[in-house]
């Protein structure tokens, strides 16, 4: 299975990715992670973001040729950028999870004024990416991170999941 998790920075998408994959298992794989791995941390021109992304197919790839299960967590923020994913478990017939997590932009502003480890991003790269965001055009599940608990994610995802498999 593959399950991609979007969001916009401070969301919460790694949060629950990480907590996800503690319960439930799986492979996650991080765009931020990738990025720093490649030595792009603070490179985002075009061809260095694609750099990135290519990784994470490989990585997504691997996973599932194994026959595990991939927890991708990116903003996902653009068809381009999903498109390969979605094609990607197509081609290894396994079924995809969309979740996009959401949460109040006042609360993404107040987690964006911490530092975080992993992430460079700050209000105004949240800015850029809210305002070039595609909405999905494929069945995707909503959480609120603001709102909702983690727990109460995961639980809405695993019940999303259930869903799915039940059809």
């Amino acid at each position: 299975m593959l399950i991609l998790i979007s969001g916009l920075p401070g969301s919460g998408k790694s949060t629950l990715a990480k907590a996800y994959v503690a319960r439930f298992g799986g492979v996650h794989i991080n765009s931020d992670l990738i990025r720093n791995d490649l030595g792009l941390r603070g490179k985002y021109a075009p061809g260095d973001k694609e750099k990135v992304y290519v990784a994470m197919l490989g990585k997504v790839k691997n996973v599932l040729s194994a026959g595990g299960n991939a927890v991708v967590d990116s903003t996902f923020y653009k068809k381009n950028i999903r498109a390969p994913f979605e094609e990607l478990a197509a081609e290894n017939g396994v079924s995809i999870v969309r979740i996009q997590v959401q949460a109040d932009e006042a609360v993404i502003r107040q987690r964006l004024q911490k530092k975080r480890p992993d992430s460079e991003a700050d209000f105004a790269v949240y800015e850029k990416i809210r305002d070039a965001y595609e909405p999905w055009e494929a069945p995707v599940l909503v959480v609120h991170s603001d709102t909702d608990s983690l727990d109460t994610q995961i639980e809405k995802i695993d019940q999303y999941i259930r869903s799915i498999h039940d059809r």
